[in-house]
């Protein structure tokens, strides 16, 4: 069971989620608080959810299986590995820097365009650089999952990931748009610093499974010409960003409605052929992981014709991928059935009432502490603000505080998301390097004390002025 270490702490987690459904009792608000009294999560009610899992999420665990087969696919392509090669010389002695740019990258696009998730697709890519570059797993997870984190702390345009926010506290993306991008490059600078601490500490240190994550080479590598693949590789992640930015929510532009609707309503003699092609395709801006999916599969289609594989190589070239990813795929299930849970048994209120209920009006450490907890207990930004807002803005009622409590929500958030049993980008990055949890606290809580300093400091500075 030590391989399957994070799939045991989610299993924990969510027996404790259901264990405390015997403790606490339900409360719920609409216009009044109410307890509703204890309903008692059994283990058949777990198994009971799953219908709602996969019915609302259960997208999130094939996109992960579809990244695993692509993955899977690519490592039959020799111009993938001289891809990662050609880089690892181009970085020789640079590392550092190397480092330092992804890290800034991911958070940046998480901050933007709220990718935390479509960012899955590229962690194996540079999972395998970094152990390539001679560090270690841990290192890996930090500049991926961690990334993130930093990226959801400093959370600047992402409209998905505060949507919730806008629509209980009123605020604006642009509201105290200085102090999230301040927090954002301190977070960048502090896990940077934490990374190149840890891989100057373990650079010699060899990863005993390192073969699992970098493909093999092959005899076909230097014939096969890589720009094909990185065309391909980077027209995905171009349209990607450009699909998860929110256009029309975060910068008021339509240009991307507007074209898609001339697009998809085009008739040749009277039929809307590219309409009927395309299908039901959403402009960019309101792309999902869905629309990720099917653009992965197209492009193992390129693939397969370009570097001439044969179609019974790619099916068990992606048979094998997904098979690595269904660990991960069942944890993303997990996780969201403890998110179900928690929905269905709303006991979370109980415990931001006496939180809220110590100090009178807005304080910053109840406020924290109350964020905190519920991004633990929900494993979706958007839950998570849910699960305390309406009541939360029934006990504070004074708005002054509001655009600051927007910010504390978001970065707190993206803190607690480094830890977190229940954080879809961490435990997914953890299990798929085969790194256990206990490793990853005892690197990253040093990291996690510094920022909550940080950010605690900034909260009480934007207070006072």
């Amino acid at each position: 069971m030590k391989k399957h270490n994070t799939l045991k702490v989610v299993i924990i987690t969510l027996l404790l989620f259901a264990l405390l459904t015997w403790i606490l009792p339900c409360a719920t608000y609409q216009t009044e608080y109410t307890e509703v009294g204890r309903y008692q999560v059994g283990l058949f009610d777990l198994l009971s959810y799953q219908s709602t899992v996969l019915g609302y999420f259960g997208y999130v665990a094939l996109f992960i299986l579809v990244v695993g087969g692509f993955y899977g696919v690519l490592y039959k392509i020799g111009a993938y590995r001289n891809i990662l090669d050609s880089l690892c010389k181009k970085f020789k002695g640079k590392e550092a820097i190397c480092i330092v740019v992804i890290i800034a990258l991911l958070a940046i696009l998480t901050s933007f365009a709220g990718l935390q998730l479509a960012l899955l697709m590229v962690f194996p890519f540079i999972i395998s650089l970094i152990l390539m570059m001679g560090y270690s797993k841990v290192a890996a997870v930090a500049v991926t999952a961690g990334s993130v984190a930093v990226g959801l702390m400093g959370t600047t345009f992402a409209y998905n990931t505060v949507q919730v926010l806008q629509q209980y506290l009123s605020v604006e993306l642009t509201d105290l748009i200085w102090a999230k991008l301040i927090i954002l490059v301190v977070g960048i600078v502090l896990l940077s610093l934490s990374v190149l601490k840890i891989c100057k500490k373990e650079s010699t240190k060899k990863c005993d499974d390192k073969e699992d994550y970098i493909p093999e080479v092959s005899i076909t590598t230097t014939k096969q010409k890589k720009w094909p693949l990185i065309v391909v590789l980077d027209l995905i992640l171009l349209v990607t960003i450009l699909g998860f930015i929110s256009w029309t929510n975060a910068f008021n532009l339509d240009i991307f409605d507007t074209a898609t609707n001339a697009v998809t309503e085009f008739e040749l003699f009277g039929f809307p052929i590219f309409g009927k092609i395309l299908g039901a395709v959403p402009a960019f801006g309101y792309w999902t992981l869905v629309e990720l999916i099917t653009l992965m599969l197209l492009a193992i289609i390129i693939f397969k014709f370009v570097y001439k594989i044969k179609w019974d190589e790619v099916f068990d070239a992606f048979g094998k991928g997904v098979k690595k990813a269904l660990v991960p795929a069942l944890i993303v299930l997990l996780i969201y059935t403890c998110l179900v849970l928690t929905t269905y048994d709303p006991y979370q209120l109980v415990i931001y009432k006496v939180i809220l209920g110590l100090t009178k009006g807005f304080n910053i450490f109840t406020t924290g502490l109350v964020i905190v907890i519920s991004s633990i207990f929900n494993g979706d930004p958007l839950y998570a603000f849910y699960s305390v807002l309406p009541y939360f803005v029934s006990v504070i009622t004074d708005t002054s505080n509001y655009q600051l409590i927007a910010v504390m929500f978001q970065t707190l958030y993206g803190i607690i998301t480094l830890i977190a049993p229940t954080s879809i980008p961490l435990m997914l990055t953890l299990a798929y390097t085969k790194t256990s949890y206990k490793d990853w606290f005892k690197y990253i809580w040093k990291l996690l004390v510094a920022l909550l300093v940080v950010a605690f400091i900034t909260f009480t500075i934007l207070l006072l002025i």
